[in-house]
Formats: structure tokens, sequence, C-alpha cells
């Protein structure tokens, strides 16, 4: 009973829009009409800034963290990387927003990595930060992390459950990446800018 409710949660709290709540609360402006249509925190940065494209980065990990955490915690392993697969699977298609298309959970993904293998999360973080910084590309960042993650679980001799979650959320933030990768193929994909000002409202 407790791993069913831990599973459940994790789906309810990565169905958790933050994003679109709040450029929608703040702004009046619903995000997926602005700049890729992504409720993620990199299209919130994009295009209103990094006030509130940070706050979004906290939250979006934190829904994958706390029902890994918990879920690793109370039950186990399996457990933990279950629950984080469904707060992905919620942030991809969030049931507060009917199911419709959500974000492509890579901060989500990396909060589950730290609930359960630490020490794959912050070298998942810190590889996906210097790819980032080098090309600032956030797609190329997090395409080249989904690709490295399974070997790197490997190299850590993390247990099977850590691995055959780096195994299919790598293998989801690839998919969810196609339109990226296919705006990179022909030169069109927009650079990340750290400083970039807000939007006016």
């Amino acid at each position: 009973m407790t791993a069913a409710l831990i599973l459940v949660g994790g789906y309810m709290l990565g169905s958790m829009p933050f994003g679109y709540w709040l450029i929608r609360l703040v702004k009046g402006e619903d995000i997926r009409h602005a700049g890729s249509g992504n409720i993620g925190a990199s299209n919130v940065w994009r295009t209103y800034g990094r006030r509130y494209g940070i706050p979004v980065v906290v939250l979006d990990i934190a829904k994958g963290l706390v029902p890994a955490l918990v879920g690793t915690i109370l039950v186990g392993e399996l457990t933990g990387a279950l629950a984080g697969g469904l707060a992905m699977l919620g942030h991809w298609r969030p049931l507060f927003l009917r199911f419709s298309k959500g974000g492509k959970a890579v901060a989500t993904a990396s909060g589950v990595l730290f609930g359960i293998a630490p020490l794959l999360g912050v070298l998942a973080m810190g590889l996906w930060l210097t790819l980032f910084l080098v090309t600032r590309y956030a797609s190329v960042a997090s395409m080249v992390l989904a690709v490295a993650l399974a070997f790197i679980a490997l190299l850590l001799r993390e247990p099977w459950p850590v691995v055959v979650f780096a195994v299919a959320a790598g293998v989801a933030v690839l998919l969810l990446h196609r339109p990226n990768l296919a705006r990179l193929r022909a030169g069109t994909e927009s650079r990340f800018a750290l400083k970039r000002r807000a939007r006016s409202s």
C-alpha cells in the first residue's frame, strides 16, 4: 500500500505544471503560446528571464526528487526509481493540464537521480552544466547526457534499479528532444542566453 501511494504521488507531483502556473499567475499569459511552447524551465527562462526561470528549475527538480527520495527511504530503490519515472511521465503529460503536452522532463529526471543515486546526480548535473556552458544549447547538453547517463551509472556500479532508470530516462529524453535535433540539423536551434532580459509585460 505504501509503495502504491508513493507511485501515485509521484505522478501527481510530476503533473504539477509549475512553469505554466507561475507565468499564468504573475504574467497572466500562457507559456504554451510563447517561445517553444514548452512548459519547462528552459522555455520559461528563455522567454521571461531568469527571475522566473530559476524558480521553475528548482520546482521541476523538486518534483522528481521528492517522490524518488521518499520511495527509496520508505520502500527501496526500485520504488524510488518507479516513482521518479512516474514524476517524469506526469511532467510530460500533466494531469492538471488535461494530459496535454508538458515539458521534456530533464530537470525532473535530475531530481530523481539525486533521490535514488546522489553521486550519479551530482556527476550528471556537472556534465550537463559543462556541456551547456560550452555549447549554450540546453538541448545538446540534455541529449549528450541522456546517452552518457547509463554508462556513468554502470561505471559507478549503481544498483540495477538505478541503471534501468538511467537507460529509460535517457531514451525518454532523446525521444522528447527529436524536434530540437531537427532544428540543430537545420541550423535553427536557438542558443541560450543566461543574461537575457525578461520580456516586458
